[in-house]
């Protein structure tokens, strides 16, 4: 356990996060997504919630500001609805750290499964929402 950093990463959480470049992008994923189907990085976070750990990890993550939308999420199928309270809860979450980032993309399903094999990682947790999948694209870290 590290001072100042959230029990909730893991250690390899926190490698893959700092082995992150600048546009490359990390998709929390919730516990229905095909993770191992699409990227062969694949982290478990099994028991913990997305909205919790987009709290725990924005602190350290620098979203990226070169970009229009920085966050995407899957957009619902023809015929099924989203529970706003899903994104709602994520976006309380986002700002806490980033509260003036661009509105959340919502984009197809077979797009997002695109972005998820080009992703840097998968991180399967263990969210039972509907469409909870959420998808980062890291920035650059300002200099100290």
């Amino acid at each position: 356990m590290l001072k100042g950093i959230s029990p909730l990463i893991s250690p390899e959480l926190l490698q893959v996060m700092a082995r992150m470049g600048h546009g490359d992008e990390i998709i929390f994923a919730d516990a229905h997504f095909p993770g191992e189907s699409f990227n062969k990085n694949v982290l478990r976070a099994d028991g913990l919630k997305i909205d919790a750990l987009l709290e725990a990890i924005l602190p350290l993550f620098e979203l990226d500001s070169y970009v229009p939308q920085p966050i995407a999420m899957m957009a619902a199928v023809q015929g099924d609805t989203l529970d706003p309270k899903v994104e709602e809860a994520y976006l309380k979450a986002i700002h806490k750290t980033n509260p003036d980032v661009a509105p959340i993309d919502r984009i197809d399903r077979f797009a997002f499964y695109d972005r998820a094999r080009n992703a840097y990682a998968v991180v399967m947790t263990g969210e039972t929402a509907k469409y909870g999948n959420i998808l980062l694209k890291k920035g650059v870290t300002p200099s100290m």
